[in-house]
């Protein structure tokens, strides 16, 4: 069965390979996801976030861009795992977004 990420012999168009440099926020993401999976906390390894960001729904997975995926997959695997509720983290994302807003 072909899911949604294996677009292998599909028609997709060119393929962009100018090299981009990563945005400040995709800096940040990429760090997180490091910090997950290493030194003493190792919440996920590398195939499990995979499967996380291929599990996506089709509409996710094509209309995100790269690194939202993973922030996606990172939510959904400390969930899975139990480090942290859906509940906890939108109230952390609730907090942050209102220190945001009396700062701005």
């Amino acid at each position: 069965m072909r899911r949604i990420h294996d677009l292998g012999g599909l028609p997709a168009g060119k393929v962009p390979t100018e090299p981009h440099p990563p945005s400040a926020w995709d800096r940040r993401v990429d760090a997180m996801d490091n910090l997950l999976r290493t030194g003493t906390r190792h919440f996920f390894i590398t195939d499990e976030h995979r499967r996380a960001i291929e599990s996506l729904p089709e509409a996710q997975y094509f209309g995100l861009r790269y690194y939202e995926r993973w922030v996606l997959a990172m939510r959904a695997l400390l969930v899975e795992k139990g480090v942290l509720t859906d509940a906890e983290i939108d109230a952390r994302v609730e907090a942050i977004r209102a220190r945001a807003g009396k700062r701005g």
